[in-house]
C-alpha cells in the first residue's frame, strides 16, 4: 500500500479515532434557517443584532451533548468558536461580540470542552478566517451582507485587513492557551480570486499565523484552509463522499469528509432533507474503507438543545456502532488484492489483520469474493460473533460458468450467508486473515 504523507500534527490518533462530531451554533440557531441567513438575506449589523440581544440558550447542558456524542461512538468533536458571523462562543478580551455579553451571560466554550473530555473525547476548535462583524474587515464582492451594496467602497473606507489580521491572530493565540490541548484547529477559509478581490493568505496574514499555531501547539491537526501549498495536516473534502483515497500530487493524504444531517450545518427548522441513519452509516464506512475520517456536524438550537430529529440519528449511529466499532475504529482500506465485492464496502485493521466486509445490500444465500481465496482462516458475522461458512463453488457450477468467470473462481472465495439480513443498519462479516 502507497505511504501517506507525513504531517507536521499528530495524526497518529485521528486515522485510529475515525468519527467525530462537527457542532456549528452561533447566533444563526436563532433564525434558525442556515448558518449563512446574514449573508443569504444580507442582513445588516444593526438588524442581525437582534439576535445577540436575544441569544439565551437557557437549556443549554454540554454533557447532554458530550454523551450524545460518546454514546454514537465519536471520539472526538470540533465547535464553531466563532463562525462568519463574528459572534464568539468564549470570553474573548478581543472582543465584546460574544456570549457573555448576551442574555446568556457567561463563557459557554469552557464547559463545553471540559464535558466532552470528561467523555474522553478529544477537542476541535473550528475558527472562522471570515469575520462579518469586525470593523476592520474589509468588505469584498463575493461573501458577507454588504457584498451587493453600491456603496461598498464607502463602507471600506477606514478599515485596515492588516488590523483584522492581527485580531485573528489575536484570538487564536487566546484558543491556544486558555482551554488545556487543543487536538485539532480547523480554519474557514479561503477565497482567492486572480483580480484580487476574494480573501487568502496575504489577508490572513497566514505564514504568520502558521507559524504561530505550531509554536504554541506543535501537535495540533490544521486543516487545509489557510491557502498555503504544504501548512495543513488533513484534507477536507466538504458535503461530498471522494470516490477513493484522497491524493495530493499523486501521494495519499490524511483526510476526513465532514457531511451534515442535511442540508445545513446550524440549526434550520424547517428542513426536510435530513439522510436516513442506513445512509450516514454508510457514509462512515465508506470514508473508512478509503482511509478516511467522517466528521458528522449537529446544529444546536438557540435554546442550546439538540434536537430530537439529531438525536434520534445519534442513538442509531451508536447502537449499530456498539458491534461494529471494531470494523471502523483502527481501521483503513484494504490491502491491495482483496476486490471490494457488488454493493460492499471493505475495511482492514492491520493490527489485529482482520479484514470486514460491509454489505450494504443483503445478498441471498452466497456472497462471491474474488481475490480472497486461500487468505481466511475463518468468518463470522460482527454482531453476534456467529459463524459464516466458507465454501467454494459445487463443480456443477463452476462447469456453468464459461472460460473467463471459470478463471475468476480459482482466486474466489464463497461465503454462505443466511437468507434473512441480520436486524441491523448494515451488516458486518469479520474475516480473520491467515498469518
Amino acid at each position: 500500500m502507497d505511504k501517506v504523507r507525513k504531517t507536521a500534527g499528530d495524526t497518529s490518533w485521528f486515522m485510529r479515532d475515525r468519527f467525530g462530531m462537527f457542532i456549528h451554533w452561533g447566533l444563526y440557531a436563532q433564525p434558525a434557517r442556515h448558518e449563512w441567513v446574514k449573508h443569504n438575506e444580507q442582513i445588516p449589523d444593526e438588524r442581525y443584532d437582534m439576535y445577540f440581544r436575544h441569544f439565551d440558550p437557557d437549556l443549554y447542558k454540554p454533557e447532554l451533548w458530550a454523551k450524545a456524542a460518546a454514546d454514537a461512538g465519536m471520539k472526538y468533536f470540533v465547535i464553531t468558536t466563532k463562525h462568519h458571523e463574528g459572534f464568539c462562543l468564549w470570553d474573548s478580551k478581543l472582543t465584546d461580540y460574544k456570549a457573555p455579553n448576551t442574555p446568556a451571560g457567561r463563557d459557554l466554550l469552557r464547559p463545553m470542552v471540559q464535558a466532552f473530555r470528561e467523555e474522553n473525547l478529544r477537542v476541535g476548535f473550528y475558527h472562522s478566517l471570515i469575520d462579518w462583524h469586525h470593523p476592520h474587515y474589509v468588505i469584498d464582492p463575493h461573501i458577507g451582507p454588504y457584498r451587493n451594496r453600491p456603496d461598498r467602497a464607502q463602507m471600506n473606507k477606514g478599515r485596515d485587513q492588516s488590523k483584522y489580521a492581527k485580531y485573528l491572530h489575536g484570538q487564536v493565540r487566546e484558543l491556544l492557551t486558555q482551554f488545556g490541548k487543543v487536538d485539532i484547529l480547523w480554519f474557514d477559509f479561503s477565497y482567492p480570486k486572480e483580480d484580487g478581490s476574494g480573501k487568502g493568505h496575504k489577508d490572513w496574514q497566514s505564514e504568520k499565523l502558521y507559524a504561530l499555531v505550531r509554536k504554541l501547539a506543535p501537535h495540533v491537526i490544521l486543516d487545509d484552509r489557510l491557502d498555503l501549498p504544504d501548512a495543513w495536516d488533513i484534507k477536507t473534502p466538504e458535503q461530498f463522499q471522494p470516490r477513493e483515497w484522497v491524493r495530493v500530487n499523486g501521494q495519499r493524504v490524511v483526510w476526513e469528509a465532514c457531511q451534515t444531517f442535511s442540508g445545513s450545518w446550524g440549526y434550520h427548522r424547517d428542513e426536510t432533507s435530513w439522510k436516513s441513519v442506513d445512509q450516514l452509516v454508510q457514509m462512515l464506512i465508506d470514508s473508512v474503507s478509503k482511509g478516511g475520517n467522517l466528521l458528522l456536524n449537529v446544529g444546536p438550537t438557540g435554546r442550546g438543545e439538540f434536537d430530537q430529529r439529531a438525536l434520534d440519528r445519534l442513538a442509531a449511529m451508536g447502537a449499530w456502532m456498539k458491534r461494529h466499532s471494531r470494523s471502523i475504529y483502527g481501521c483503513t482500506q484494504a490491502p491491495d488484492g482483496f476486490q471490494t465485492p457488488q454493493d460492499c464496502r471493505l475495511t482492514y485493521n492491520p493490527q489485529t489483520n482482520r479484514l470486514y466486509v460491509h454489505v450494504f445490500a443483503w445478498p441471498f444465500m452466497h456472497l462471491h469474493l474474488d481475490g480472497f481465496a486461500g487468505k481466511v482462516e475463518y468468518a463470522q458475522l460482527l454482531n453476534d460473533a456467529s459463524e459464516v461458512a466458507i465454501k467454494g463453488l459445487a463443480d456443477w457450477q463452476v462447469h456453468q460458468l464459461d472460460a473467463k468467470a471459470r478463471e475468476k473462481t480459482k482466486n474466489s472465495m464463497v461465503l454462505t450467508l443466511p437468507v434473512k439480513k441480520p436486524d441491523v443498519t448494515v451488516p458486518v462479516i469479520e474475516l480473520f486473515l491467515k498469518k
